[in-house]
């Protein structure tokens, strides 16, 4: 059983809530405002330990988890910033050693909204200040930066000089903010690139890498490109794959993380980690990153908790926060190896994402659909609105109010044998999951 914790909220946790409230807009790109705060705080991101500055649509946070994993590895000190969180804001902050305390994130908040006083910010930006604020107090030997949304005009886009940029596969997502193209939205991920600074470039489709390229080459950015300069080949067995480095080659064990598509994101890590000289990433590091990293949300197995004693003995729980397309074709390579048994998908998405096109692809294998809300966000599909995309993409699913309620009908199929349950959709909804069930990352 998982251990009981204190549902009291965090003094944090009301000094976020006035943040909150310093724009109009959740989202509103520009950097603008972010230097204008960081230079009353007398520039911290000019403070920061050697950066590794990560952006993409799909995947950042899988590669940002390697990278730390196989930095670890060699005894580095790493600093981690990611978003969105899944349970508690800590999760975006973590220094090295473990996440930002309490009491510390407070002070930074509170830091950070006096020299603000009542001019317009956003959420995610003042945020990013005040963990620029942490990551600079705090002695490490390398931060792995994740861009919050796009690249060219997030908050995260004001380190000057990076030890490194990374490009993970893009593709269509946010087009609100992005563009409604690929290659429109492989231009905002570009303009992470930098003058001198070298680029490990993932995966592309055609139409973004040729983006990406004419880019770099306007910014004077040296690309290490997949394809050209580095690939990656899986092998007859299940558990290992060949990585092509310039003239070397290594055969590697299966990462840590499950699901065909960590292969590529497991490569593009051991990319990033031939091109940090200095960093003493020998081969060990590596092989011993990749069987220890973690992410909590993404395709995790859920092996303990509330949630999983609801449903009938030998059954699997699994949670994946992916919410796009491309998501759900990772979700469905993966549910090519799970016929051994029914799949039962528990989903809830947010309004503003492709609903049809990501159930296409996953409800044509699933014995069952349940649709849930996502409690506390506006911008949530109710359960009626996401049965009715169901149906609408010509699929029968079933409305609950919420996840316990659909795991409860689920586990009335407990006379047709072991099966394995899916719940997916959104990151919002995993941080919920997680929360219910009692297992919060830590």
């Amino acid at each position: 059983m998982a251990p009981e914790r204190s549902t009291a909220k965090p003094p944090s946790d009301a000094i976020l809530e006035r943040l909150s409230r310093l724009h109009p807009k959740i989202i509103d790109l520009s950097l603008g405002r972010v230097e204008r705060l960081l230079a009353r705080l007398d520039h911290p991101e000019a403070r920061l330990p050697p950066v590794i500055h990560v952006a993409g649509t799909n995947g950042k946070g899988s590669v940002i988890a390697y990278l730390r994993a196989v930095l670890e590895a060699a005894g580095r000190r790493v600093q981690v910033y990611t978003s969105p969180h899944l349970v508690r804001f800590h999760e975006r902050i973590r220094l090295a050693g473990g996440l930002i305390p309490e009491a510390e994130l407070a002070a930074l908040l509170e830091n950070c909204e006096a020299a603000n006083g009542a001019e317009p910010i956003t959420y995610f930006e003042i945020t990013t200040v005040a963990a620029f604020l942490a990551f600079a107090r705090h002695p490490a030997d390398v931060l792995l930066l994740e861009v919050g949304l796009g690249g060219r005009l997030d908050a995260t886009n004001v380190v000057a000089r990076p030890a490194l940029t990374v490009i993970t596969p893009v593709s269509i997502d946010h087009t609100q903010f992005l563009g409604e193209t690929v290659e429109a939205i492989a231009f905002e991920k570009a303009g992470i690139l930098k003058p001198g600074v070298p680029a490990v470039i993932a995966p592309q489709a055609p139409a973004a890498r040729a983006t990406i390229e004419a880019q770099a080459a306007r910014v004077g950015a040296p690309l290490y490109l997949h394809g050209r300069d580095w690939d990656f080949a899986t092998g007859d067995a299940a558990d290992d794959w060949t990585l092509r480095l310039g003239e070397r080659r290594l055969r590697l064990p299966a990462p840590a993380l499950p699901g065909g598509h960590q292969v590529a994101n497991a490569a593009t890590a051991l990319a990033c980690a031939e091109k940090l000289a200095g960093f003493g990433l020998d081969e060990r590091a590596w092989r011993r990153g990749l069987a220890e990293a973690t992410w909590p949300g993404r395709l995790q197995r859920l092996t303990e908790g509330a949630l999983l004693g609801a449903l009938p003995e030998g059954w699997e729980l699994w949670l994946d926060g992916g919410h796009n397309v491309a998501a759900a074709e990772s979700l469905v390579e993966v549910a090519t190896g799970w016929r051994d048994r029914p799949l039962h998908v528990v989903y809830g998405m947010m309004r503003n994402k492709a609903v049809a096109a990501y159930l296409r692809l996953l409800a044509p294998g699933a014995a069952s659909l349940s649709a849930v809300p996502i409690p506390g966000e506006a911008g949530a599909l109710s359960a009626a609105e996401a049965t009715d995309a169901a149906r609408t993409a010509g699929f029968a699913a079933a409305p609950f109010g919420s996840v316990s309620e659909a795991l409860a009908a689920v586990a009335r199929h407990e006379g047709d044998g072991p099966a394995r349950v899916l719940i997916c959709g959104s990151l919002y909804l995993a941080g919920r999951v997680l929360a219910e069930n009692g297992t919060p990352p830590e």
